[in-house]
């Protein structure tokens, strides 16, 4: 996720975004925008600023060095938010553009430019996706009732928060015994009808889920992660891990990594979610706190320290935390 701006004598005379996949980039459109907007747009660049959350690629991939063009159109000084982990780039474009005589400031708001491409930047660092906790308990602490059956603690306009929250990630995963008790869908419908529903991923050690089951509508893409083989079924991707005992959150992080997976929300249930928090694989953790208190029930997971961000949605409290 990169934007960018062009100033010229403390006004922005040009800005863009990387809108997609294989389309221009940032700073590409912003320099565009200048030459579209003004009869003397060169020259204007030639006295101008150019401001970046990311640093400026230098290789050729879907589209040619952000840096070339940035030196092409000599655009004096460029102000980089911080650098990009990525192989190919890392401090490559930075130096690129100092050999041609361009002033760089780094470091501008590091840890906001760092924050906006946090999924981008876990999946290139740690190979494997950025993973998202959540959860619904309630005000005393309780995560399911202590016969496992389904009850709802969250509200309305959480749950429907919940299905925004899913439309901007990559997939949602549940366990077994979520996905037997509960039936979810895990799509996008309290949200938008045109959003984008995430790929569905269940763990199924033996492949024993019925396929009634919401899950094998062939609705949406879904991976099946179990013991015994490996099959596509249509939309449904069955996938053998090996060690199911000892390395399982590492083994589904590793496949998903693989698989070009940049982030991914686990909705539980209690136990899916402690394995990937025994395992320290996690990024963020997102708990609603329902206005109620059931005096017993299935404890939901502790995380340790205070929240980082806290906000009411509803009837709701909603706490935010970042593994960093």
């Amino acid at each position: 996720m990169v934007g960018s701006v062009i100033v010229k004598d403390g006004k922005i005379i040009g800005e863009g975004y990387h809108q997609t996949y294989g389309a221009p980039h940032a700073e590409a459109n912003a320099i565009t925008s200048v030459l579209s907007n003004y009869p003397d747009g060169e020259k204007l660049l030639e006295k101008s600023t150019l401001y970046v959350n990311l640093e400026p690629c230098a290789h050729f991939g879907k589209r040619p060095p952000c840096s070339d063009l940035i030196i092409r159109y000599k655009i004096p000084k460029v102000v980089v938010g911080c650098r990009d982990p990525f192989p190919l780039v890392n401090g490559k474009g930075i130096e690129k553009l100092k050999d041609a005589g361009v002033q760089i400031i780094e470091d501008v708001l590091t840890a906001e430019c760092l924050q906006v491409n946090r999924r981008f930047i876990t999946r290139v660092k740690k190979q494997r996706p950025y993973i998202i906790l959540k959860w619904a308990q309630t005000a005393d602490g309780y995560f399911a009732p202590a016969n496992g059956d389904q009850k709802w603690i969250s509200s309305a306009m959480s749950r429907r928060l919940v299905h925004k929250w899913r439309s901007e990630e990559d997939a949602v995963l549940v366990g077994y015994n979520t996905a037997k008790a509960d039936n979810p869908q895990l799509n996008t419908r309290l949200w938008e009808t045109n959003s984008k529903s995430p790929v569905r991923i269940v763990i199924d050690r033996k492949l024993q889920l019925d396929h009634s089951l919401h899950l094998f509508d062939q609705a949406q893409p879904t991976i099946v992660f179990n013991s015994l083989k490996t099959y596509v079924d249509h939309k449904i991707k069955y996938l053998e891990l090996e060690d199911f005992d000892h390395y399982l959150p590492q083994l589904i992080c590793y496949q998903l990594y693989l698989m070009d997976f940049q982030s991914i929300i686990i909705e539980g249930g209690l136990k899916t979610l402690e394995l990937f928090i025994n395992a320290g694989l996690w990024d963020e953790s997102r708990v609603f706190i329902a206005d109620e208190n059931w005096g017993e029930g299935m404890p939901a997971p502790i995380l340790p320290g205070k929240a980082d961000h806290i906000e009411t949605v509803d009837t709701d409290i909603l706490e935010i935390r970042y593994n960093l």
